[in-house]
C-alpha cells in the first residue's frame, strides 16, 4: 500500500504510528480498568485477563491484518515471539533494575501476593515455553497447531473466570452511567489500535523489503518493541507505585495471550503451512527468556544479577538479529 513512499516515507509512517499506537493502547487499558472497577471484578481476573489482553491488543490486530496478506505472516509470528522476549528481558529486566535501585541492598523479595499466585504465573510460563520448543521440534506448523493453541487459551480463560469471585455489592445507578461511558471509550481506543496495527504491518513489511532484511527480523525487533510499549508503560508504572505483582501478572499474562490466542489466530487463519526453521533463533531466545524467568520466580528474591542477566540477554538478541554477532 505504501510501497511508492520508499524507505524514508515508510519509516516516518512506522514511527508516527507506533507513537499513536501507544496512546490508543493506553486509552484502551485505562478505560478497560475503569470498567473492571465499576463492575467490581476481582484483581486477579483483571490482572491476568483484562490487563494482559488489553496490553496485547496491538499484537492481536497485527496478527489479524497479517493473515490478509500471506507475505506478512512472518511479521506476525516474529512479532509474537519477539514481543515475549521484549516483555521478559527488556520490560521485566527494567522493572527489576528499577526495584534494585530503590533498595539499598540491591535486592528485594517477591511480594506475598505474587508468591500466592505463582501457580498461574508458572502455568503461563510453561505454555509460553513449550510452544516455541514445539515449533523448533515440528519445523512445519499450520492450522492444526493454531486450533490447539486457541483451545488452550479458551480453556484457561474459562478456568480463570470461574476462579475469580466478584466483590460484594452491585454498582449504583451513577456507576452504571459511567460504565456506558467507559465501555464506549474502551471501544474507541481499541478501534485506534486496529487502525495503527494495519499501518504497522504495511510499513514494517515495506521497510524489510527496502533494506533487504527478512520480515521475521523486522517483526521480532522493531514491531515487537513498538507493540510492547503498553506493557512497558503499565509495568513500570506499577513497579513505581510498589505493585510488582501487577507487573508480573501483566507480563506473564501477555506472554500467555501472545503465544496462545495471537499465534493461534495467525496459524489457524493461514491457508498454508509455515516453515518454522526461519524462526529458530527467535523461538530459541523466547524459550530461554521464559525458562530464565521461571527459574528467577522460584527463588526468594530478585536483584541486580537477575536484572543484568535479562537486559544482557535482550541486547544479545538484538545484536544477533541484526547480524552484529
Amino acid at each position: 500500500m505504501f510501497e511508492e513512499l520508499g524507505l524514508i516515507g515508510n519509516t516516518v509512517i512506522l514511527l508516527v504510528t507506533l507513537v499513536t499506537l501507544a496512546n490508543a493502547s493506553e486509552m484502551t487499558i485505562k478505560h478497560a480498568l475503569n470498567v473492571a472497577s465499576v463492575t467490581r471484578l476481582g484483581k486477579t481476573t483483571v490482572g491476568f485477563i483484562l490487563v494482559a489482553f488489553s496490553t496485547s491488543l496491538p499484537e492481536f490486530f497485527v496478527a489479524i491484518f497479517s493473515t490478509v496478506n500471506p507475505e506478512n505472516v512472518g511479521v506476525s509470528i516474529g512479532n509474537v515471539l519477539g514481543a515475549n522476549i521484549s516483555n521478559i528481558c527488556l520490560i521485566l529486566g527494567s522493572c527489576f533494575f528499577l526495584l534494585a535501585l530503590k533498595n539499598p541492598r540491591g535486592s528485594f523479595f517477591l511480594p506475598k501476593m505474587a508468591k500466592e499466585e505463582l501457580s498461574s504465573l508458572h502455568f503461563g510460563l510453561f505454555i509460553a515455553s513449550i510452544v516455541p520448543l514445539t515449533l523448533l521440534y515440528l519445523q512445519h506448523v499450520g492450522r492444526f497447531i493454531g486450533i490447539i493453541l486457541l483451545a488452550i487459551f479458551m480453556f484457561y480463560m474459562y478456568k480463570l473466570s470461574k476462579s475469580g469471585t466478584p466483590e460484594a455489592g452491585a454498582p449504583s445507578r451513577a456507576e452504571k452511567r459511567k460504565l456506558r461511558k467507559y465501555i464506549t471509550l474502551t471501544f474507541l481506543g481499541a478501534l485506534g489500535v486496529v487502525v495503527c496495527a494495519f499501518f504497522i504491518v504495511e510499513s514494517a513489511s515495506n521497510i524489510a523489503v527496502s533494506i533487504g532484511l527478512p520480515a521475521i527480523i523486522i517483526g521480532a525487533t522493531i514491531v515487537s518493541l513498538g507493540t510492547t510499549t503498553p506493557e512497558f508503560a503499565t509495568s513500570i508504572s506499577a513497579v513505581r507505585k510498589g505493585h510488582l505483582e501487577l507487573a508480573l501478572g501483566n507480563i506473564v499474562g501477555s506472554c500467555f495471550v501472545n503465544i496462545t490466542l495471537i499465534l493461534g489466530v495467525t496459524l489457524a487463519a493461514t491457508s498454508f503451512g509455515v516453515d518454522a526453521n526461519g524462526f529458530s533463533n527467535v523461538a530459541l531466545f523466547s524459550l530461554m527468556a521464559n525458562l530464565l524467568l521461571w527459574y528467577f520466580l522460584s527463588g526468594e528474591k530478585m536483584g541486580w544479577r537477575e536484572a543484568a542477566i535479562l537486559l544482557f540477554m535482550y541486547a544479545l538478541f538484538i545484536a544477533i538479529s541484526f547480524g552484529a554477532l
